[in-house]
């Protein structure tokens, strides 16, 4: 798995990449570049007259802290980075947080047993998203069949004649088949096909359409009648069965609607659980000689990002920059980032009966420093979402949001579908407060598909204003407030070793 140097290093990799060159020429832009092949770089700059430029043969800003003390809590390590990070002005988010616990452990077992839980309460919400998500796609394919089944009503109140004399037939073959067979063998089919003497009441039945033309027909007197009286059920069932469907219809998208709100809220129930059980899980570390599985260890990986935004006005009042730069102002805007890197090797030792643990133990920490814009930033954020990193949870949207996806369009067609006469009707009931707590207003408004972000189109290179002045302030800001939190720290705490 790529680590996060390595993608910032894949984002730029003409500053942040030692073997930018040679993989830009192998695979011809940063987007192809495979993240596990960089060789991964901070800012590399040199220092003339106290003025700190970016310089790819000069200094790597990168310090290494090295805390051991078994008989102290490693928490305060954390958030004492993470507290200073915001007074010198950096807004700072977690990035990667992996644990393992060797399998002896106490540790192990406890959060173990929460995981279990976890997954069992995921499983069982999932269990009734399946349940619903069904229920959904019977009711897509019933309303079909009733689409096309209203689609022939439709066509038989239609001006076109053929188009209308073909409906009456598909009509009555539905009456046939699903009505009057149910009279078994005093059926029209049973009777044409199996008895004497009615060969020709199949034929006369398709043929006429009321009872006036049944009795111009010239056959015995026999089928004639039976003609005329089946017809007239017809013409019955003809009448009475459009207004059926056609509330059927609409009460079935009324439940779709219902059905669709339900998957959504068990959906939404299920991924904290799902969340929280993938939070829970450890991350294999086999050849660790750290974690022995007798002994009662924990490992602990941590990253935090910080980024604080230059400021050219400010800078050029102070005169980091030319006084030019009090009017102009950046294409795009840039800053100076701390990547701080979190290794913990802890002896868990249990400080209260609900399962607290407290940690103390040896803590590696790396500081490193990066000048990016506002597109590298966004650029890294989406490649952290296509790394394995965001894996899980890629996962937890497909078995939730992505199922319901996949049949948005299908869903939307029905539930926003307009019936006949209901723009006359939309104004009076726009006062109803209870269609507005239905949804019944949200449903006649077609929400936009949002556009998908190209995350593949090539970052804009720097000008010359942006390579020269702006990204050397950013970089200088970074370095300064990278050997600041390293120093201060350093000064701080008795350090066992630090570089």
């Amino acid at each position: 798995m790529a680590t996060i140097e390595q993608i910032i290093g894949k984002v730029n990799p003409k500053l942040y990449a030692s073997n930018g060159s040679e993989l830009l020429k192998k695979y011809g832009s940063a987007d192809k570049i495979p993240a596990e092949e960089v060789k991964p770089n901070a800012v590399k700059y040199s220092t003339k007259e106290g003025i700190v430029k970016i310089d790819s043969g000069g200094i790597e800003a990168t310090h290494k802290i090295v805390y051991n003390s078994p008989a102290e809590s490693l928490e305060p390590v954390y958030f004492w980075i993470v507290d200073f990070l915001e007074t010198l002005g950096f807004s700072s988010e977690k990035l990667v947080d992996n644990f393992t616990s060797s399998p002896g452990s106490g540790h192990f077992g406890e959060l173990g047993q929460r995981a279990t839980v976890m997954q069992q309460q995921a499983i069982q919400m999932l269990g009734q998203v399946n349940t619903v998500l069904r229920s959904v796609l019977n009711i897509i394919y019933d309303l079909k069949e009733f689409r096309i089944r209203l689609q022939s009503y439709d066509n038989f109140k239609s001006n076109d004649k053929n188009k209308s004399s073909a409906a009456l037939q598909s009509l009555k073959q539905v009456w046939l088949d699903k009505v009057d067979i149910s009279k078994g063998n005093s059926s029209i089919k049973a009777m044409a096909l199996g008895q004497a003497g009615f060969q020709t009441l199949l034929d006369a039945f398709l043929v006429v359409k009321n009872e006036k033309e049944a009795e111009k027909l010239d056959l015995n007197e026999r089928v004639k009648r039976i003609v005329q009286s089946r017809i007239q059920e017809f013409n019955i069932w003809l009448k009475e069965s459009e207004g059926e469907l056609r509330k059927r219809y609409v009460m079935e998208k009324t439940y779709l609607g219902s059905q669709v709100n339900s998957l959504k809220l068990y959906s939404r129930w299920a991924k904290p659980y799902l969340k929280t059980a993938q939070q829970l899980e450890m991350k294999e570390s086999l050849r660790e000689p750290a974690m022995v599985k007798a002994f009662s260890t924990t490992l602990f990986e941590l990253t935090l990002f910080g980024k604080s935004k230059v400021n050219t006005q400010d800078a050029a009042i102070a005169g980091s920059l030319p006084v030019d730069f009090k009017k102009i102002k950046p294409k795009r805007d840039y800053y100076g980032c701390v990547l701080v890197d979190l290794k913990f090797r802890g002896i868990p030792q249990r400080i209260s009966q609900k399962g607290d643990y407290a940690f103390g133990g040896k803590a590696e920490v790396t500081f490193k420093a990066y000048a990016l814009n506002e597109d590298e930033i966004k650029k890294l954020d989406n490649e952290l979402g296509k790394a394995d990193i965001g894996d899980v949870l890629k996962l937890i949207e497909g078995s939730t949001t992505e199922s319901l996806s996949q049949l948005q369009d299908e869903i939307n067609f029905f539930l926003e579908e307009k019936e006949k006469g209901e723009e006359k009707k939309k104004s009076s009931d726009e006062s109803n407060p209870f269609l507005a707590l239905l949804g019944a207003y949200d449903k006649n408004e077609k929400s936009e598909k949002p556009k998908k972000q190209d995350n593949y189109k090539p970052l804009r290179p720097d000008d010359w204003l942006e390579k020269t002045h702006i990204r050397t302030l950013a970089a200088a800001d970074a370095v300064d407030k990278t050997f600041t939190i390293f120093d201060t720290y350093k000064k701080a705490h008795g350090m066992e070793s630090y570089t």
